[in-house]
């Protein structure tokens, strides 16, 4: 069973002749097989980085360790930079990134439901910040899932 926001998502890409890339953490590549799931899904989709550790989002997306560092991995600023490496390493149109904290767990400073989202395209990169609340673990990352494909519909939109 495909999502409808996955349908539409692929309607668009192929319309535009735009390609996709997803760059997930918390999320574990649910993003990219939602995607996947979508028959034709090839002619737009090259690949998705499952950067699930700080070193995975260094080395295959470039995120900076001090800004691992400085921010934490859950946070706009990692989450931009995820969008942006994702978005040259694939060579795509379009890239959405996620970290966040699907949970149990969290912090005062970042509870768990907190998740970070960032959409590049060649001109521009946004970045936003959800707190789905404590759901638990399945429902805060469908969430999470669902959200990024919004945002890629967006980022389409706005080619």
């Amino acid at each position: 069973m495909t999502l409808p926001l996955a349908d539409e998502l692929l309607r668009l890409a192929v319309a535009a002749g735009a390609t996709v890339t997803t760059a997930e953490s918390c999320t574990g590549g649910m993003v990219a097989a939602a995607i996947t799931d979508v028959a034709g899904s090839s002619a737009v989709f090259e690949r998705g980085f499952v950067t699930y550790s700080n070193v995975a989002k260094t080395e295959m997306l470039g995120v900076a360790p001090a800004t691992l560092e400085a921010h934490g991995a859950v946070s706009e600023e990692v989450a931009r930079e995820m969008a942006t490496g994702a978005l040259q390493a694939a060579q795509a149109t379009v890239a959405v990134s996620i970290s966040g904290i699907a949970g149990p767990g969290g912090s005062e400073f970042k509870p768990e439901g907190r998740v970070c989202f960032g959409l590049a395209t060649t001109n521009t990169v946004e970045t936003k910040t959800i707190d789905f609340g404590a759901l638990g673990r399945a429902n805060v990352r469908a969430a999470a899932r669902d959200e990024a494909l919004s945002l890629l519909l967006t980022g389409l939109r706005n080619l």
